[in-house]
């Protein structure tokens, strides 16, 4: 089992800038990758960006100029660094882990005023 849980959401204005946490409890040891998605109100989940265990990165092109994910392994924690938000950026924040499982967190909300 692996518990994950998000954390630096917020309201932020347009071009403004978070940094969302994710840090993972539990079973990590068989963490093959972790990601961040997103799901705004009235749409689908989508994926932000993705980090695997060796370090390669992963992102969706619309964000891939905006946002860094990032990991600290000895915190077991990752990052998702957000600059030059837009209010198209409002949504709830999702952690996710793949290991034998896909783990989700309760995510964090992030809205962007204009």
């Amino acid at each position: 089992q692996v518990q994950l849980v998000e954390s630096g959401g917020g309201l932020v204005q347009s071009g403004g800038s978070l940094r969302l946490s994710c840090v993972a409890s539990g079973s990590i040891f068989s963490i093959k990758i972790m990601g961040w998605y997103r799901q705004a109100p009235g749409k689908q989940r989508e994926l932000v960006a993705t980090i695997a265990r060796s370090g390669s990165t992963n992102y969706a092109d619309s964000m891939k100029d905006r946002f860094t994910i990032s990991r600290d392994a000895a915190k077991n924690t990752v990052y998702l660094q957000m600059n030059s938000l837009k209010p198209e950026d409002t949504a709830v924040y999702y952690c996710n882990a793949i290991s034998t499982e896909l783990y989700w967190g309760l995510g964090t909300q992030v809205t962007v005023s204009s």
